[in-house]
């Protein structure tokens, strides 16, 4: 990163002292506060972490870095929330220096800033069974990253990131901010359908990204109140369009078999060697893509190896990509059986399992031309039909793949 432009304003002012070119937003603008966090320790080494992990073994262009997600998030945060306030619907202040529009922008840049090398690819590998979203509040909890906050927050404490990131809402309208940063039309997806679509080389996660910020509104429950993101009904395409693309990403680039594979063989040499992830913020620093790749190239494990010298199990069988859960209940039965037969070091076993929405939960509405509400579910076929993908795969060394293969078509069939 260089920044392209610098200011000796007063941090008073808020004007953007860090001007950044994106491959996806164009130019990117930092304020004081903002621009003190992109040069803080945990920012930074979000340079060393993949965006998709080990996905880069498929398409050779997945080499950018949560980083670059990280500053697009933040980006598309100022967006949302003008685009929101700009229907006067709900109690968000119009213009850029105020504390509500800031502190969504803030969560956004430091939402990921506690992801463990290769991202999601062993995120459940941290010490004291610990997530990244923890590791983000305790990183927000650093020294440093206090000093900036008392220096440059004019009225946003770390405190108040970690609220609104764990969902702890001290207001009704922080609710309203929470679901920018993490909820079913969040800048978290707006931002990395297309970042990594682009660096794939794939048109999958494509969508009409200023058709969704021309239709989408504030909306209270009608039910309950509460502040929530919804969409116009002239906007009910472009939802369908966004909630397509990740469809398709998870179903093609995320859940692709070789990448499966590569995760898999890391969480196996991860396991084995008894390594975890720092629960300790200043130790967990020290820890990235690079680091753990070292240690691969010096290791002689099968797992290491497979890896490094990218020589991954082959798939010996898959389930379909949605199972009824009485199916997916028999494959799990006959797993036990195959462990015992061919030994647990001979079988790996990924469950790519993920909803393409989550409307029916979240309750998202719609804003109909009449003006009643409706929810996402029944305003739009295609949501309503979009099934759970959730597909298991098998993996074996090449001289067991046949008979894995016979074996699992003889107690489960095709699938």
């Amino acid at each position: 990163m260089s920044p392209l432009r610098r200011s000796g304003a007063a941090p008073s002012t808020l004007r953007p002292v860090l001007s950044l070119r994106d491959p996806v937003h164009g130019f990117v603008h930092a304020d004081p506060l903002e621009a003190a966090l992109v040069n803080s320790r945990p920012l930074q080494r979000l340079r060393w972490i993949r965006q998709l992990g080990l996905t880069s073994f498929v398409y050779p262009g997945a080499e950018h870095s949560r980083f670059s997600h990280a500053l697009g998030a933040m980006h598309l945060a100022g967006r949302v929330y003008d685009a929101l306030a700009a229907r006067g619907t709900a109690p968000l202040p119009v213009g850029p220096n105020g504390r509500e529009r800031r502190l969504a922008r803030v969560a956004a840049l430091l939402h990921d800033q506690g992801h463990a090398p290769f991202s999601h690819s062993a995120e459940e590998l941290f010490e004291g069974g610990i997530d990244h979203e923890e590791m983000t509040r305790r990183l927000l909890d650093l020294t440093d990253v206090r000093e900036i906050f008392e220096r440059f927050g004019e009225g946003i404490a770390p405190e108040d990131v970690a609220r609104l990131l764990g969902g702890k809402f001290d207001l009704p309208i922080d609710r309203l901010l929470g679901q920018i940063v993490s909820g079913e039309l969040d800048v978290d997806k707006m931002d990395y359908l297309l970042r990594d679509s682009l660096f794939c080389g794939v048109r999958y996660g494509h969508y009409d990204l200023d058709r969704v910020l021309e239709t989408i509104l504030p909306l209270a429950d009608p039910e309950t109140g509460a502040w929530g993101i919804g969409v116009d009904e002239g906007g009910i395409h472009a939802l369908e369009a966004l909630v397509m693309a990740r469809y398709y990403m998870f179903t093609q680039v995320y859940f692709n078999a070789t990448g499966k594979a590569m995760e898999l063989h890391l969480n196996a040499w991860l396991l084995e060697t008894g390594f975890r992830w720092s629960a300790d913020p200043e130790k967990f620093l020290a820890e990235d893509d690079l680091t753990t790749t070292a240690a691969m190239r010096a290791s002689d494990s099968v797992h290491a190896r497979a890896v490094v010298d990218r020589e991954h199990f082959p798939v010996a069988f898959e389930t379909k990509e949605h199972q009824a859960p009485e199916e997916k209940e028999r494959f799990e039965a006959i797993l036990p059986g195959l462990f015992a037969e061919f030994g647990d070091g001979n079988l790996l076993i990924s469950n790519s399992a993920k909803d393409p929405h989550r409307f029916g939960q979240k309750r998202v509405w719609v804003k109909k031309y009449d003006g009643r509400f409706e929810e996402v579910g029944e305003a739009s076929q295609f949501i309503s039909h979009l099934g759970r993908i959730d597909r298991y795969r098998v993996y074996t060394p090449p001289s067991l793949r046949l008979a894995v293969r016979a074996a699992i078509l003889e107690r489960f069939g095709q699938g």
